[in-house]
């Protein structure tokens, strides 16, 4: 596989032009993130989760918010390349200042696989830290964007760090949101978790649905399986 594209079941990711890469915690993500009729992926990037989720939910229309130029250039052409282009666009824009276009005032799928780092040292690669560091976009700004463009009844999901579960969940409280799934994910079973796939919802769930996933196990070849070639 070249390093500038990778090739799914049903598009191509072009990526020579973006600083983060395709990854599992973006194909996780996609493939886990509870849809919609109306999506938002923020900080889309390449446009890999916002093509897996228009792959997945073919009744449901998928908007990208990317703040890099170079990104958004490319995510829009891997969107003109698929199948999936009447059904997805890409807006060039800081989540912190857009607005829904049309007939979209609200979505009732959000998802994010946000920068993370929030005190750790820079890359000399600029495009790479704005991409992997929260300077530009705090969990704070993150969850008061998903208050402003979530639904009543919608879901936020996203893919974190275990190390920024924490933190994370306790910003959530902050503006008013609760847990409604979580999911573990390990590089192998008997170790601590890498990630945590989390989602929440305005209202408390009556359970929170917890689950475990360990990379490469037959559970994550089912999660995967519609998008990887080799599976």
């Amino acid at each position: 596989m070249s390093n500038d594209f990778f090739r799914f079941k049903q598009f191509t990711v072009w990526q020579d032009k973006c600083a983060m890469k395709v990854g599992t915690d973006g194909v996780l993500l996609g493939a886990w993130a509870n849809g919609g009729r109306c999506m938002l992926d923020i900080g889309s990037g390449t446009a890999l989760v916002s093509l897996m989720l228009a792959q997945r939910f073919p009744q449901g229309q998928v908007v990208g918010v990317e703040i890099d130029h170079d990104a958004c250039e490319q995510a829009r052409q891997n969107v003109a390349l698929s199948p999936f282009k009447a059904r997805v666009s890409i807006c060039e824009s800081a989540i912190q200042t857009y607005t829904p276009e049309g007939e979209i005032h609200s979505f009732d799928c959000i998802v994010s696989n946000p920068p993370f780092f929030q005190h750790s040292l820079s890359s000399p690669d600029l495009k790479r830290n704005l991409a992997r560091h929260s300077d530009t976009l705090s969990y704070g700004d993150l969850f008061q964007a998903v208050d402003r463009l979530l639904s009543s009844d919608g879901e936020f999901s996203v893919v974190i760090p275990a190390d920024c579960r924490s933190a994370f969940e306790t910003e959530s409280v902050m503006w008013g949101f609760f847990l409604s799934r979580i999911c573990s994910v390990r590089t192998v079973a008997h170790k601590p978790p890498k990630r945590y796939l989390l989602a929440f919802r305005h209202h408390p769930s009556e359970v929170v649905q917890s689950s475990d996933l360990v990379i490469h196990s037959e559970q994550y070849n089912r999660l995967v399986k519609d998008f990887y070639i080799n599976l």
